[in-house]
């Protein structure tokens, strides 16, 4: 799991380069460059919001001793990701450098339905992983109910065997005891 992680992450600081270097592209563009510069970069920032919440459904996985340093890097990669959208943002709403602010901005209804179906995407693949995680603890939890009962069984035999034991070694020093006093009582008549 975790190298599945590390490549996640390994993923999203590349896009976090790619969607440095077109902002900063952007800001010195002409405003076609710059406008294709930024719908760049936001496709960067889309594809690295996809990785960090399959990042999210892994680290949901990790053993709670691990869990910890894993949610801080995500939150790191996280911060940085939402860092760089507001960058873009900005520079949407900002305009050209020489105060045309025609360009396209991304903000408009296509983009908050992408970004709806994006979060409903990530939201039913959460659920879905979820769900097979349950399902699969619950089969873990039935086959160590199984394993349990059959040690109760087992027990349960070996404390009747044992029972068993004693009731036939009680019976035995009663015939033994008897024997004996048999034999005395024979050894003093006679």
């Amino acid at each position: 799991m975790a190298e599945l992680f590390d490549s996640y992450a390994a993923d999203v600081e590349q896009l976090h380069r790619s969607i440095a270097s077109h902002i900063a592209s952007a800001r010195n563009a002409s405003p076609e460059s710059r406008q294709k510069a930024l719908r760049e970069a936001q496709e960067n920032v889309s594809e690295a919001n996809e990785l960090l919440g399959q990042m999210d459904i892994e680290v949901q996985g990790f053993p709670q001793s691990v869990r910890g340093r894993y949610a801080t890097q995500l939150r790191e990669l996280r911060t940085q990701i939402e860092g760089d959208h507001r960058d873009i943002r900005s520079l949407y709403s900002s305009g050209t450098p020489d105060g045309d602010t025609d360009v396209a901005t991304p903000t408009g209804d296509a983009y908050a339905q992408r970004q709806r179906l994006l979060q409903g995407s990530a939201t039913l693949e959460d659920g879905s992983r979820r769900l097979q995680e349950s399902h699969r603890i619950a089969l873990e939890t039935e086959d160590i109910g199984a394993g349990i009962l059959r040690d109760l069984q087992g027990q349960r035999e070996q404390i009747e065997h044992s029972r068993d034991t004693q009731q036939v070694v009680r019976i035995a020093i009663v015939v033994v005891l008897v024997l004996l006093i048999l034999i005395i009582l024979y050894a003093k008549i006679f």
